[in-house]
């Protein structure tokens, strides 16, 4: 198995991608793909956006938007609360 982190963004945000096995080879730097049916992964209180068997990873012409570099949502970090009703 292969697995390489890649910072993606849009006009909103960036956020750290997991790539797994075949998707790793499509991730270039400066480079755009479209990613179908993504999910966010929690690692050690980090999101991390990460494409399953369910979804896709699709090579793109480049994209006219600037990226949001400065709103990395992979730097916030989360804490499980749990809350009991009484």
């Amino acid at each position: 198995m292969r697995i390489a982190e890649c910072l993606v963004g849009d006009e909103t945000g960036t956020i750290l991608f997991t790539a797994r096995n075949s998707q790793v080879d499509l991730m270039k730097a400066d480079g755009t793909v479209i990613l179908r049916n993504a999910k966010i992964d929690m690692f050690k209180g980090s999101m991390r956006l990460a494409v399953d068997k369910w979804g896709r990873v699709e090579v793109t012409e480049p994209a006219n938007f600037v990226v949001k570099e400065y709103n990395n949502l992979s730097l916030v970090e989360y804490e499980l609360v749990n809350v009991v009703e009484e």
